[in-house]
């Protein structure tokens, strides 16, 4: 691995200056962003894989929809569509992506739409006939024609990016200096033990500005909820196997989770993303045929769950199927945090 990550650093290089010459050219206003009448709030990322963006995107919109008309604007990874998308109560994942699909799910009252070009969305969005007060960018940091008005950024604790290299030898987006366009950053993923000092050292490290917020969650999970709505309520004790079915990029602490309940967990990986096939759902149902306790239970993630339930799936399997939702718990400073976004919505809406 270490000798393949030595190969691609040249294709690192010539990757990072065209990212370099591409934010010069925005810098200097030759490429243009444009700006908007209504708030923009961005929640994105430097990094390739997993932050918890969703999680935390949908914590930001169960704050501002206590007051606020809003809309959350996705590129819809991995959807079968394209061009603008406006979800509908039966849109599915493979025409909006899975992400979208599960903040519609859990917020069936706000606009959700799908735009690869964010200005052509953002725009479309303020078309409708009731448009929003604020919009939630997903995923949209290095979209830089758009001017958000306040940019979210995540970084991985697990995953430090000042240790990290750009694509294709690592998994940084932009160089870890990128940081310095971002209002907030969040340190996801923390210990729950993480001491003040560690705190102070990670703001060195990530050179957080005078400008800048830094913030610290940690992953917290819901109830168990089941795939089908005739499943029984499950919670396996530990004497059961759960087979772990998965497609994100680090089902590691999931894993870890669900170690908790038993130490007899199974897992089985797909890729990040990744939209099921009969072949797969055959491969899911052999091997959990092939497990010999009877008490036993899939469990699979909140995304994953999204793109399970569009599948051609028989009703027996489909009531052994559970997931778990992840929520994000600030380690300290939550209210200081959504009462200022909150805030500058309410002085900014028109």
């Amino acid at each position: 691995m270490a000798y393949a990550k030595v190969l691609l650093l040249p294709l690192s290089l010539v990757y990072g200056i065209i990212i370099e010459f591409r934010n010069v050219l925005f810098h200097v206003g030759i490429l243009k962003s444009r700006n908007f009448s209504v708030p923009v709030i961005c929640v994105g990322n430097i990094t390739v894989g997993g932050t918890g963006k969703t999680p935390h995107t949908e914590m930001i919109i169960a704050e501002l929809k206590k007051k606020f008309r809003i809309a959350c604007l996705s590129r819809g990874y991995k959807r079968k569509t394209s061009g603008f998308v406006l979800a509908a109560p039966d849109s599915t994942a493979r025409e909006i992506g899975d992400e979208p699909m599960q903040i519609k799910k859990k917020f069936p009252d706000i606009q959700v739409a799908c735009d690869g070009n964010r200005v052509r969305g953002i725009e479309k969005l303020l078309a409708q006939d009731c448009p929003p007060e604020v919009i939630i960018l997903d995923d949209a940091f290095q979209h830089r024609y758009v001017q958000a008005d306040k940019n979210i950024v995540l970084v991985d604790y697990n995953r430090p990016v000042h240790e990290d290299c750009l694509l294709p030898a690592g998994r940084l987006r932009e160089n870890a200096n990128a940081l310095k366009r971002a209002d907030y950053i969040i340190v996801t993923k923390c210990p729950s033990s993480l001491q003040p000092i560690e705190r102070r050292i990670l703001s060195k490290q990530l050179k957080i500005k005078p400008y800048q917020q830094l913030f610290f969650t940690k992953l917290g999970y819901g109830a168990i909820q089941p795939l089908s709505a005739n499943a029984a309520p499950a919670t396996p004790s530990p004497a059961s196997t759960i087979l772990c079915v998965t497609g994100i990029a680090q089902p590691g602490p999931y894993l870890d989770y669900l170690k908790h309940f038993t130490p007899d967990v199974i897992s089985l990986k797909f890729p990040d993303h990744h939209h099921f096939s009969a072949k797969d759902i055959r491969q899911i149902e052999t091997r959990f045929q092939q497990i010999k306790k009877t008490e036993k239970y899939i469990f699979t993630t909140e995304k994953d769950a999204v793109r399970l339930n569009i599948c051609t799936l028989t009703e027996e399997l489909k009531q052994q199927i559970y997931y778990i939702p992840v929520i994000p718990e600030f380690i300290q400073d939550k209210k200081l945090f959504l009462n200022e976004i909150s805030e500058y919505v309410r002085k900014n809406k028109k």
